[in-house]
């Protein structure tokens, strides 16, 4: 090796043997992998025709009994709870395990989840909230919401409105939420509201644990995609002081740990997605012919079979890359800010080029195509637009939280 600009030179260390680095999956998660892939496609995949029709006529793809039935058939072979502690009765997996599982379950467009997760900041209840809220919403017995999001609050959550005041042992909730992820079907929901406006974001938001019953009100709202959001009213809404979440006053904090739990695991699913579709527009143009001969000759096909294949795989490296820091315990929020944003924007363009592959037919609803389509594109919205996640990266790249040769230095 050359001298340096300091006149030190470096000594390759001849004592190492063979490679430093291990880009295999280990045995275990192999095996994991494997399981989750055969059970997609022999439990999951049949029921896609189904799923579309219903869908079609504006019914749920999976009915809550359907998918009772599926988790309980993977619960008997080990599979619940992924990343939920041993200790919880879960299988307390890592966050590259989880991303292979979630990439293995987007290869299907049927809403499947395994069972036995709960909310991560639901961990931070006390041992009587656990009992009535966590350990109930890991056995499938009551379904959470998350609600920060208002009309006028979305990538900017520091300028949420809904207010808590206190009287007494009692706090009074009012406000709206929107675009709330299962707010319709939840029977509690984690809300945060200001509980002290002179001090705001730093301090002055809390979470509240409220059940439904309590008197808050949801209403569906319909979008482009089978993604089914909710907004949320509160009224006069009243909570005893013990359903604070957390700390008065730090809800804020608590609020940026459930949005930063795993961004990795959005693109992960749409990798998933990426991959089965592909196949299908390989496969379609395998058998569609024009002029005498399979589409599959033809040079603009090819390069939309080369170019998305190069884009899933360096796909696949960055949403690993940022779950394997996770299970290190390093800061992978740029890793994962950039997962995120290059999926929603690759997720985007491949699907488009697997429909545009199809022609008419991709535009149909006789294929699943244009639902992916339509599902994908949440993707570049929902837990950090393509812009929030921009001015993330670019961010802390200007100053000097990371750097533009990785973790690697």
């Amino acid at each position: 090796m050359g001298p340096l600009d300091d006149d030190r030179t470096i000594t390759p260390d001849r004592t190492t043997k063979g490679p430093t680095m291990d880009f295999d999956l280990s045995a275990e998660e192999r095996e994991i992998r494997d399981w989750v892939r055969t059970f997609v496609r022999k439990e999951i995949v049949p029921l896609e025709p189904q799923v579309l029709e219903r869908e079609r006529r504006n019914e749920r793809g999976l009915t809550a009994e359907e998918l009772k039935t599926l988790q309980d058939k993977a619960r008997s072979s080990g599979f619940f709870g992924i990343q939920t502690p041993e200790s919880h009765g879960g299988m307390g997996q890592g966050a590259v395990v989880a991303a292979l599982i979630e990439i293995e379950l987007g290869r299907s467009f049927v809403p499947f989840r395994f069972a036995g997760e709960a909310d991560n900041i639901l961990f931070s209840a006390t041992e009587e909230q656990q009992e009535t809220y966590l350990r109930p919403t890991i056995e499938g017995t009551r379904r959470s919401c998350f609600a920060i999001t208002e009309p006028g609050a979305g990538s900017d959550a520091r300028a949420i409105r809904t207010s808590a005041r206190r009287e007494g042992d009692e706090w009074v909730i009012n406000g709206e939420k929107t675009f709330i992820t299962g707010g319709h079907e939840a029977d509690f929901v984690m809300v945060f509201a200001v509980t002290d406006k002179e001090k705001g974001a730093d301090g002055g938001v809390t979470c509240f644990l409220v059940d439904r019953d309590r008197g808050w009100a949801s209403t569906p709202i319909d979008t482009m995609g089978e993604w089914g959001p909710a907004a949320l009213v509160f009224e006069d809404v009243r909570v005893p002081h013990s359903a604070i979440l957390g700390e008065e006053g730090k809800g804020f904090e608590l609020a940026m740990r459930w949005i930063g739990k795993g961004r990795y695991m959005l693109p992960a699913r749409a990798l998933g997605s990426c991959e089965r579709l592909v196949e299908m527009g390989m496969e379609w143009a395998r058998n569609r012919v024009t002029f005498g001969e399979p589409i599959a000759n033809r040079q603009a096909i090819q390069w939309m079979v080369a170019d998305s294949a190069v884009e899933i795989e360096a796909l696949r490296w960055l949403v690993l890359t940022a779950a394997w820091q996770v299970d290190r315990g390093l800061d992978s929020r740029q890793s994962q800010s950039m997962a995120k944003l290059y999926g929603g924007v690759k997720a985007n363009e491949i699907v488009d080029r697997v429909l545009q592959m199809h022609g008419g037919m991709g535009y149909t609803r006789e294929l699943p195509v244009e639902r992916w389509y339509r599902e994908l594109r949440l993707l570049r919205i929902y837990e950090g637009t393509d812009e929030i996640q921009r001015r993330t990266i670019a961010r802390n790249l200007l100053k000097g939280h990371a750097s533009v040769r990785g973790h690697l230095g």
